[in-house]
This record gives C-alpha cells, sequence and structure tokens, in this order.
C-alpha cells in the first residue's frame, strides 16, 4: 500500500482536486490531476479541447494519460469525471492503485462547477437535467471503485476519511444532524453498545435513571452489554421488554411503558434509550416525547432497517386500526448510537429487508450508492452506512418537519403501507418498501416521467439482493382503498413520490386508474 497509487474519482464538482491535492501533501506524495496534465500538453484549456478539438480527441488524451500514470507509482491522481468510464481506462488506474470515489449531491455540484464544464451549458434547469443524465451514466464506473466517500461536509474531514481507508485504519463515522431542537449526532462504529454509558456523560445527561427499551427478542441479545456499560458510567439503568411485532406499535403498548416509567420514578432529567428496531425506535420515542411533556431520548438501533432510516429524523409513533403512525411525535434524540456489530445475530431476512430501505436511499440522492448495490457492492457494511444515513441527514435537514422534500423518504411506501395493512402487518417493512420502489418506478415509466426500463434496473438490483419485486396477490382495488389513510394525500388526493431517474424524485398526484394499472402490471 505504501507505494500503490491513490486513485480518486467521481463527477465534476465532487471535490476530487481539492481532497487530492490536500491528501497527497498530508502523505507526501506526488499530486496529479489529469485534467491539469492534458491541459499543460494540450497547450489550451479542456473547454478550448471541446470546442476546436472536440470530446474524442480529450477522450483518446485521457486513455494514453491513464496507461501513463498506472506505470508510476506513490501518487494521488485526481482523475477527470469522464476518465474512468471506459473500462480499459478503470483497468489501468485501478492495477496500481487503490481507488476512492467521491459523490457530493448535485446541487452541492451545480454550485461548485456552475458553468464552467463543457459538457454542462445552459440555464439551471438545462444543467441540472444534464448533469443528472451524465451522472447516471457513469455511475456504474463510479462504482467499481467501492470505497465511496461523500464530500458535503468540511473538506478535512473528508480527507481523514479517505486517508483512514487508505492506511486500513478502523473509521468512525461521525455526522452531524440540524434540527429544529439543535445538533446531535449519529455515530456509526463497531462495538459503540459497549461504551453506550461513556457517550451519554459526553452528552451531558444526568440521568441517573435510563430507561432501557427493547423487546422480548433483541433484549436478550443485547441488553446486557448496554446495562453494563451504563452502570460503570454512574447510571441506574432499568431495562423494559415490550412483545415483539408491528401488532403491538399501538397505544395500549405506550400506556404500559407510562405505567412502568412511573414505577421507576423516572423525572425530566431521566432518559428513554430505545435499543431495537424501527417499531421500538417509534414506539419509545413516543413514550419519550409524551412522558412529563417530553424527556431526554437515545436511539441505538439494531437492525439495518433502523440504522439506515428509522432512526434518523426524529419521526415516531404507532398505529392505529386505520393505518400506520397515525398518531405521532417529532422527537429529536440526542444521539444515535449505530454499532454494525450487532447486525451479526440480525435474522438473513432482516438484514435483506434493511437493504431496501439502503437502495431508496440511494434512489432518491445517491446514484453511485445506488451501481454498488446493483453491482459488486460497497467495499464495507460501515461505508454502505454512512454513505446511506448521509442521504437522509441531508433531507431531513433541509425538511425537518416534513413540510417539502422529506416526503421523498416514501419512495414506494405509498404501496408498502397498502400491502402491509391487508396483509394484517404479517410482512416485514422492507420486504413491502421493496416492492413498492419496483411500483414506484413503473409507476414512473407509465406516466412517461422516467425513461424506459427504469422499473426493470430497480428490480434488478432489488432481485440481487433477494428482495421480494413482485405485488402480493391483492386486488387492486382494495390495495388502492387501503392507501386512502396514507398521510401524503393533500385535499383529499393522493400523491405519490416517483422518480424521474435515478437520483431525481418528486412528488405528484397521479389518477386513480393510472395506479391500478400500475398495480395490475405488477
Amino acid at each position: 500500500m505504501i507505494d500503490r497509487n491513490i486513485v480518486l474519482v467521481g463527477f465534476m464538482g465532487s471535490g476530487k482536486s481539492s481532497v487530492g491535492r490536500a491528501l497527497a501533501e498530508r502523505l507526501g506524495r506526488r499530486f496529479v490531476d489529469t485534467d491539469d496534465v492534458i491541459e499543460r500538453r494540450a497547450g489550451m484549456s479542456v473547454e478550448e479541447i471541446f470546442a476546436k478539438r472536440g470530446e474524442r480527441f480529450f477522450r483518446e488524451f485521457e486513455a494514453d494519460l491513464a496507461k501513463e500514470l498506472s506505470l508510476d507509482e506513490n501518487l494521488v491522481i485526481a482523475t477527470g469525471g469522464g476518465m474512468v468510464v471506459p473500462e480499459e481506462n478503470r483497468q489501468e488506474l485501478l492495477s496500481t492503485g487503490f481507488g476512492v470515489a467521491l459523490f457530493a449531491p448535485m446541487d452541492v455540484t451545480l454550485d461548485w462547477v456552475g458553468r464552467s464544464r463543457p459538457l454542462l451549458q445552459g440555464e439551471y434547469e438545462e444543467r441540472r437535467r444534464k448533469a443528472m443524465d451524465l451522472l447516471v451514466k457513469r455511475a456504474p464506473a463510479y462504482a467499481e471503485f467501492r470505497n465511496l466517500v461523500d464530500t458535503d461536509r468540511p473538506e478535512g474531514e473528508t480527507i481523514d476519511e479517505v486517508a483512514a481507508l487508505v492506511e486500513g485504519r478502523a473509521w468512525k463515522h461521525v455526522i452531524p444532524v440540524d434540527s429544529p431542537d439543535g445538533t446531535y449526532e449519529i455515530h456509526i462504529r463497531e462495538g459503540l453498545l459497549r461504551s453506550a454509558g461513556e457517550m451519554l456523560r459526553s452528552l451531558g445527561l444526568e440521568g441517573p435513571v435510563i430507561a432501557v427499551v427493547s423487546n422480548t427478542t433483541v433484549a436478550p441479545l443485547h441488553a446486557q452489554k448496554v446495562l453494563d456499560s451504563l452502570r460503570s458510567a454512574g447510571y441506574d439503568p432499568v431495562p423494559f421488554q415490550i412483545p415483539d411485532g408491528e401488532e403491538y406499535k399501538n397505544l395500549d403498548t405506550v400506556r404500559f411503558l407510562y405505567d412502568r416509567f412511573l414505577e421507576a420514578r423516572m423525572d425530566r432529567h431521566s432518559v428513554v434509550m430505545a435499543l431495537g428496531g424501527g417499531v421500538v425506535g417509534d414506539i419509545a420515542g413516543f413514550a419519550a416525547a409524551t412522558f412529563m411533556r417530553g424527556v431526554p431520548f437515545i436511539q441505538a438501533p439494531t437492525t439495518l432497517l433502523a440504522m439506515a432510516d428509522a432512526s434518523i429524523g426524529g419521526k415516531t409513533g404507532v398505529d392505529l386500526p386505520q393505518g400506520k403512525n397515525l398518531v405521532g411525535a417529532f422527537k429529536q434524540p440526542r444521539a444515535v448510537l449505530v454499532d454494525p456489530e450487532v447486525l451479526g445475530t440480525l435474522p438473513p431476512e432482516q438484514f435483506r429487508a434493511g437493504l431496501a430501505e439502503v437502495v431508496k436511499h440511494g434512489l432518491i440522492g445517491n446514484p453511485i450508492l445506488f451501481a454498488q448495490l446493483a453491482g459488486r457492492g460497497p467495499a464495507n457494511l460501515g461505508q454502505m452506512l454512512a454513505n446511506a444515513v448521509r442521504v437522509k441527514v441531508r433531507i431531513v435537514r433541509d425538511d425537518p418537519l416534513e413540510q417539502g422534500k422529506r416526503v421523498w423518504l416514501n419512495l414506494g411506501h405509498t404501496f408498502a403501507h397498502a400491502w402491509e395493512k391487508l396483509s394484517g402487518y404479517s410482512m416485514l417493512h422492507g420486504e413491502a418498501v421493496a416492492m413498492g420502489l419496483v411500483a414506484a418506478a413503473r409507476l414512473s415509466e407509465r406516466l412517461g416521467e422516467a425513461p424506459d426500463g427504469l422499473a426493470a434496473q430497480v428490480k434488478g438490483t432489488l432481485d440481487r439482493l433477494g428482495l421480494p419485486t413482485a405485488a402480493p396477490d391483492y386486488p387492486p382495488e382494495d390495495v388502492y382503498a387501503a392507501m386512502q389513510s396514507d398521510k401524503k394525500r393533500k385535499g383529499g388526493k393522493l400523491r405519490f413520490v416517483l422518480l424521474h431517474q435515478v437520483g431525481d424524485p418528486f412528488v405528484r398526484e397521479v389518477p386513480e386508474e393510472d395506479v391500478l394499472a400500475a398495480l395490475r402490471e405488477g
């Protein structure tokens, strides 16, 4: 690893040059920006090359340079956005290099590059459309570089993470979340639950009573190490178990917790910690939001679905017989403690179900992450989780109370919630979401909003991950009727989250006949 080149790839404006230059200085390596080399040797700017000699000439120059750099060593190479699209170039650079793909969301990219790039001319919406088309086309090439690092944060943090990847060091992801109640952090690190007590002390939480709410499945596996850590930090943890299953996500279970909290003599300084999956987080979070008008809350998710999605953003609630999550509150946690180590005890079907939410995050906000899941996969679980989490964090940061783009997080969920309701909540939420993602993509195509083949692409990715993709065998009219309790209705009309393409979601009302047709096609 000492002599191998470090190759940074990614879309234009993702920070390859600035990150690469700083990384090279830190590691004592020579920095090479391939666009700069080509400009110097051609005696003209990239824009001039495209205008006077054409794109083909530029791509041939890139191919020759890829061969040349593969023979060198101890470099940090920032590649042009399209340099690694040809497979030969990728293989040349990867043969003697350690590859890292960088990603920035599209609005950040367009702010950085402006109108300076030959392939992104025109007004903002035209440039955005061109850029999305180009990013989606190139994403599978970037995904071959399986270490994916999000650069939408202070540059120093990005450089630290890339350096850790290069040197093979374990990396603790700390992702800040801005909310109306202040900033909290999501921590992702192996073995984190064994230091839960230290984490709560670092947050200034007094306690001393900590209600550790778990369920009958998770508590025997993971509660003891959390309780031991809390006691070592001087807290008085009190474990509470609730039954396992969506059918217990109701007001009766919340009332049970209120009674136990009072028996434990909890006050407004006491803390509620949710140790479990999304159902435990929803119930415990709602109880924390409403007990004594709100007590501090900690999320410690133990399922992939909860780690990637449900534990983030402050939405809590319970179900009514008429539908899911119809009673709830926004309760921001003081921290989210994500310990990937606990996923080793997760049943395979539950792990796969969680991958559906990771796919969803790729579809609404990170085309390279989606391409990784459709291809060889991410480098490791921690990186995958961090990249999925950052998609949701950006959305909830911009829309903490679900007044706008936060609804994008419900891609596929209008279908999924209806199927779950008809099944009596017997199907796994992630499996219902997987089927819903395919249905949403199919509906997007039917309405002429997405290119032909999007649904097949989504289906192929989910099939590869072992998730169900065919709609359950319920009459379409019954499914549509079950959708009427969906919270995304506005003025009595159903609104669906749809896709123009991967990474480009939107919301619109859809006529009943189109929804029924999409269901029949499933």
